[in-house]
């Protein structure tokens, strides 16, 4: 009933689990604030004071059992040290084209001789001997508690929508012929939006073996109604960053 927070995370399988649970607490909660599935598709669980939903397989709700295929298709990559980025995207016409979509969001992964890193090219580079497993979990709760808020003021998705994930693999070690269970390969490599997109960079959680950092892209339009201000009270000490479309960026 309560995800746990290791006193210890000595070892690079005990921050992968870590990984594991924090990604798909970020992604149930994304998708459970979005209104993507029914609430049976969800399990109520706590992280520290925090009640959060947690995505499961139902029988009723194909869509949850896919997603669930999903995310254990990107634990199998993950693992095998091949996915560079993992992209959840909402379009709202399947047969317009599964390319353009309304709502994206990004986790990406690099690696260390110690074990994955994940790593959006961060200025902030901190000391892995300088990492506790108190700035972890202050961290994990800072970030889902961002989600929540962003989640709640973010205008409302179309009626129609629906749900791509896509996996990027770091070529020079992927296997070419390899496929995760769940996946296949992708007609179209990127992602693209019809309206003007804003990119919010939500927050990051720093393990000694691990980075992890959320970041999410939508419409212009969408933003219009979130109050800055509202960013910045309670316990998020931290606003979230909105960036503007860099032409520049590589990564973008």
């Amino acid at each position: 009933s309560a995800i746990v927070f290791p006193k210890k995370i000595a070892t690079e399988q005990q921050s992968l689990m870590l990984v594991k649970r924090l990604l798909a607490v970020a992604v149930s909660c994304i998708t459970y604030l979005r209104g993507i599935f029914p609430e049976s598709a969800y399990g109520t669980r706590y992280m520290d004071d925090v009640c959060v939903k947690i995505l499961r397989e139902d029988k009723n709700c194909p869509g949850s059992t896919q997603l669930v295929k999903w995310m254990l298709g990107c634990y199998d990559a993950l693992q095998k040290k091949y996915v560079m980025c993992m992209a959840l995207g909402q379009f709202n016409n399947y047969w317009l084209c599964l390319q353009i979509v309304t709502e994206c969001y990004h986790f990406k992964f690099k690696y260390t001789h110690n074990g994955p890193l994940l790593d959006f090219g961060s200025t902030d580079k901190k000391s892995e001997d300088t990492i506790s497993c108190a700035d972890t979990k202050k961290a994990s709760i800072l970030l889902i508690r961002k989600i929540y808020v962003l989640m709640q003021n973010l205008s409302p998705l179309p009626n129609d929508v629906c749900l791509t994930m896509k996996l990027l693999y770091y070529d020079e070690v992927t296997p070419p012929d390899y496929q995760p269970p769940g996946f296949r390969e992708a007609k179209y490599a990127g992602m693209i939006f019809n309206d003007e997109p804003m990119y919010l960079n939500v927050g990051e959680v720093p393990t000694p073996f691990h980075m992890l950092k959320l970041k999410i892209t939508t419409e212009k339009q969408r933003m219009e109604n979130v109050d800055k201000n509202i960013l910045k009270q309670g316990e998020i000490a931290e606003p979230l960053q909105v960036c503007g479309v860099s032409r520049d960026d590589p990564e973008e």
